[in-house]
């Protein structure tokens, strides 16, 4: 099979095609003929060399979410069959013709969406569900804030938190991308490179601030982000992109009673994302088929062209997801 690989740590040009074998499911995982493939931003730290993915995947060939159809189904595995459109969640090698993944990492495409859209899911659909819903314990009516709202994991949570009966805020850093936000559901989206969100915050909840935070930015924004939570807050950590190290006022956690958590997904075990996947079936997968929920793919590249793929991923350009198109052969669902 063809595959895109990581060549050595660096820029997105070390991103070339290669031939690699075929995967061999193994018993519980069914081996999918990959059509689009996501691309997110630990992808991109993975490429640098900053993000080693988990010993027991692909090391060198990135990629966390894949939709495609199964090709082969490894022993023990009940649920699908051969030629069944799936979309799935994986460890890593997503980027190639062919992945291995277990079958309950798998969920069933909704009959409305392309193959393109189908991809650009899972990723950002279970970090969401399982950090905002699970460990933000986000609750319908409650005041919700994600940063970087423009961005596929902005859209997911965006949307999810509306659906959910939440109030939902957002930072992006453009007035374009804070329109874009606020036409996904945000009440408001504040561009945080002309104001400071504390203070908008403040100023939009009467200073009563938000009860759960999404923050992918981490340094220099815990304490902006500690002091615009309300009491019993909770602030939920998935990146650091301003860094891991940040100074914590703890007479603020202890005052308010503050919930500091976060978590990375891609460590987990099978069993954890499988069961995410049949919260996500029976929660979200209702909104998508009727509308309620929409996926947003900005821009599609063919395998050939994932270098030009990441570097739009690292310019910030886009609003939504970027997809590869690894086979566009396939006919179009």
């Amino acid at each position: 099979m063809k595959a895109i690989v990581i060549t050595a740590p660096g820029g997105p040009d070390i991103l070339k095609v290669q031939e690699r074998p075929k995967p061999v499911p193994d018993a519980g995982e069914v081996l999918i003929h990959v059509t689009a493939a996501g691309i997110n931003r630990p992808d991109v730290s993975q490429r640098k060399g900053h993000y080693p993915p988990p010993a027991w995947t692909s090391q060198d060939i990135p990629g966390l979410e894949i939709a495609g159809s199964v090709a082969e189904i490894g022993e023990n595995c009940s649920r699908w069959k051969t030629g069944d459109q799936v979309c799935a969640l994986v460890t890593g090698g997503g980027y190639a013709e062919y992945c291995s993944v277990p079958e309950g990492q798998c969920l069933p495409i909704p009959g409305n969406l392309s193959w393109s859209e189908a991809a650009s899911l899972p990723e950002t659909f279970f970090t969401v569900w399982t950090n905002v819903f699970d460990r933000g314990k986000l609750k319908p009516g409650e005041r919700f804030l994600v940063h970087g709202g423009s961005s596929g994991i902005g859209v997911a949570a965006i949307q999810l938190a509306k659906a959910w009966g939440a109030r939902v805020y957002a930072t992006a850093g453009s007035a374009e991308k804070c329109s874009f936000c606020e036409s996904l559901g945000a009440e408001q989206a504040i561009n945080y490179k002309t104001e400071k969100f504390s203070d908008v915050i403040k100023d939009l909840t009467h200073s009563l601030g938000v009860d759960v935070i999404l923050d992918m930015i981490g340094g220099d924004y815990l304490p902006d982000n500690l002091g615009i939570l309300a009491s019993e807050g909770r602030l939920v950590l998935i990146n650091f992109m301003r860094g891991m190290e940040a100074q914590l006022n703890l007479e603020l956690v202890m005052r308010k009673r503050l919930t500091i958590t976060g978590s990375t997904l891609r460590v987990r075990d099978t069993a954890f994302k499988t069961a995410l996947a049949g919260e996500l079936e029976k929660q979200v997968w209702p909104w998508l088929i009727s509308g309620k929920v929409k996926p947003v793919v900005y821009r599609t590249f063919p395998m050939e062209e994932a270098p030009a793929a990441h570097r739009m991923m690292e310019s910030g350009a886009h609003l939504g997801k970027i997809v590869l198109l690894m086979d566009e052969n396939t006919s179009p669902r």
